[in-house]
C-alpha cells in the first residue's frame, strides 16, 4: 500500500526516533508499505518519519543511481541492487573527505542543495529478519545512509545549508509546509487533517 509522506514542517521529521524490537506490530506489512510508497515517489531511501513514524528504521534502494553515466563502472555496479533495511541504526563513524553532492528529499519536493558529507560511514544495524550488522560504505552509498540516519535523528538535509541558503529557500519551504505544491505522488501535509 502506498502510503503519504509527511511534508516540511511536520514536528514528526523534527523529532529523535526511538528503537523498536522485533515484535513491532505488523512490521513486515510495514517493510512493504515503505517500499512501495518509496518506489512510487522515485526515491532511493525512505524513513519511518517521512510516513509519519517516529522509530528508528529505514530502508534504500540506491539502484536508481546506478544508471548515472558519470560514474565509474565500479561505481555502478557497487549502486545497482543495493538495497537494505536498517532497523536501530548507529553510526559509529564517519570519516574521509567532506564532499558536496546535489540533495534532495521526499518531505521537501523541489527543492535541491549541495551538501557536504563525509565520504566514508560505519553504521551499525539490524536488518529485517532482526540480526546485527556493523558494516562501512563509502560515496554515494554512504551519502544515502547518512541522509536517512538524519531523519532518524530529526535532522533534514536543509538544516546543512548555510544560513544564506537556508534564506533563499525559506519561501519554497513555508510553500511546502501549506501544501502550495504540486508533486506525483501522496503527501500529508502539517495543516492538513485529511490524507491527499
Amino acid at each position: 500500500m502506498i502510503l503519504p509522506i509527511v511534508a516540511y514542517g511536520h514536528q514528526v521529521l523534527k523529532k529523535k526516533a526511538i528503537d523498536i524490537t522485533k515484535d513491532y506490530p505488523e512490521f513486515n506489512t510495514l517493510l512493504e508499505n515503505m517500499f512501495d510508497t518509496m518506489y512510487n515517489a522515485s526515491g532511493v531511501g525512505l524513513a519511518a518519519p517521512q510516513i509519519g513514524l517516529p522509530i528508528r528504521l529505514f530502508l534504500v534502494d540506491t539502484t536508481p543511481f546506478s544508471e548515472d553515466e558519470d560514474l565509474t563502472a565500479d561505481e555502478q555496479k557497487a549502486l545497482n541492487g543495493f538495497k537494505r533495511v536498517f532497523i536501530n541504526a548507529k553510526i559509529t563513524k564517519e570519516e574521509g573527505e567532506e564532499w558536496a553532492f546535489n540533495e534532495g528529499c521526499l518531505s521537501i519536493p523541489d527543492v535541491r542543495e549541495d551538501v557536504f558529507r563525509k565520504s566514508n560511514v560505519t553504521i551499525e544495524y539490524l536488518d529485517e529478519n532482526f540480526e546485527k550488522h556493523t558494516e562501512s560504505f563509502d560515496g554515494l552509498i554512504a551519502r544515502v545512509i547518512q541522509h536517512e540516519y538524519d531523519h532518524i535523528e530529526g535532522v533534514l538535509f536543509t538544516d546543512k545549508l548555510s544560513s544564506l541558503k537556508k534564506r533563499l529557500i525559506k519561501g519554497k519551504l513555508v510553500n511546502i509546509s501549506k501544501g502550495k505544491i504540486n508533486v506525483d505522488y501522496r503527501m500529508r501535509f502539517p495543516d492538513q487533517k485529511k490524507k491527499r
